[in-house]
């Protein structure tokens, strides 16, 4: 062998080797650069540890029920204190862990991306949709600390507005802050997919996992602002007694469930649609063929979301709805086994 061939087999010097690109965790450095980011995917993080640390301590409110359902009798805690395991874990569990867990982590890295976009069409709100987050799950820690809520994580009326003296309005007011996080989210990720999709990225080219957060943005953008005035009619009932939900004053305590449950069934569905999308990305990647039928697919993603705002008295059969309203919604229902039927077996 020639020494010119010994040059061309020996190992380059450390020194010369190349520097790596930076990339969005090395690019800054500095907790400041954290908290003041526009970035997409430092964003994504910043969800991902708030979202880890209510999970635990959600799931910690979940291990107690179970530890004080080993026996009948209020052995580990009394009633009333089992009364707010329950709700503070449906609380953080439903508005703080799974409504946001999909989309504002693995939505709010892999979209800008997959539609091939530089970021997300509105990267301040992004950001100041994290921060609506972390103040609603600090004041949900506050209303934790003082004492806790006990109405059940659906605050049903008239227990919520007359009968109990815990810190009901605290508790409200985080899901009102969060509710607005998951409007900007979903506002953001509708405006990305429409205006920012990259040339010959048209609507049927389009990863199912884009079209599932679509579909569950639609949900966050049209269903969160219900549940909002029904948590500040609750607030203004319980300080004023404005007599929305009292049958005394000419309410109906019903209409709060027909508020509540219209944002809370869809919400079924902004937790499972993303999944769904993540699912649908897994088995073509790994199978490494396209979704079979994946037009149907993509429209069974917004066909699950539009039918899920016309079921919500599903919620309420043992309320006293008339047997004509429990028939529809009872059809309506099982309407939604259609597009989720396709999902599943395609």
């Amino acid at each position: 062998m020639s020494e010119h061939d010994n040059t061309i087999l020996r190992l380059p010097d450390q020194s010369t080797a190349q520097v790596p690109k930076k990339n969005y965790i090395t690019n800054e450095h500095g907790l400041l650069s954290w908290l003041l980011t526009g970035d997409h995917k430092r964003i994504a993080m910043l969800y991902l540890i708030s979202i880890t640390f209510f999970f635990f301590i959600g799931g910690a409110f979940a291990g107690l029920i179970r530890l004080e359902l080993l026996t009948p009798q209020p052995d580990l805690v009394s009633s009333d204190t089992y009364n707010k395991f329950f709700t503070m874990h449906g609380i953080i569990m439903v508005f703080l862990f799974l409504v946001p867990s999909v989309p504002a982590t693995i939505g709010n890295f892999l979209i800008p991306i997959m539609v091939g976009a530089r970021d997300l069409a509105f990267p301040k709100i992004n950001l100041l949709s994290w921060y609506l987050y972390v103040v609603g799950g600090t004041l949900t820690l506050v209303a934790l600390v003082l004492g806790g809520v006990d109405t059940g994580w659906t605050f049903t009326t008239p227990l919520s507005t007359h009968y109990l003296n815990t810190h009901v309005i605290t508790a409200a007011t985080a899901v009102f802050v969060a509710g607005f996080s998951s409007i900007f989210t979903g506002l953001n990720f509708i405006v990305t997919i429409h205006r920012m999709r990259c040339p010959g990225m048209t609507w049927f080219r389009m990863p199912l996992f884009c079209w599932s957060h679509y579909a569950a943005s639609i949900l966050m953008v049209l269903g969160t602002p219900v549940l909002a005035i029904a948590i500040v009619l609750v607030a203004l009932e319980r300080t004023v007694g404005i007599g929305v939900f009292d049958p005394t004053k000419g309410g109906d305590p019903l209409l709060f469930q027909h508020l509540f449950w219209f944002y809370s069934h869809p919400a079924v569905y902004i937790m499972i649609l993303p999944g769904m999308g993540v699912i649908s990305e897994v088995v073509s990647t790994f199978s490494r063929k396209r979704v079979f039928g994946y037009t149907a697919v993509a429209f069974s993603s917004v066909a699950i979301a539009l039918f899920g705002f016309f079921v919500w008295a599903h919620h309420m059969f043992i309320m006293g709805v008339s047997n004509y309203s429990a028939l529809v919604f009872s059809l309506l229902t099982m309407l939604v086994a259609v597009p989720s039927a396709i999902k599943i077996f395609n």
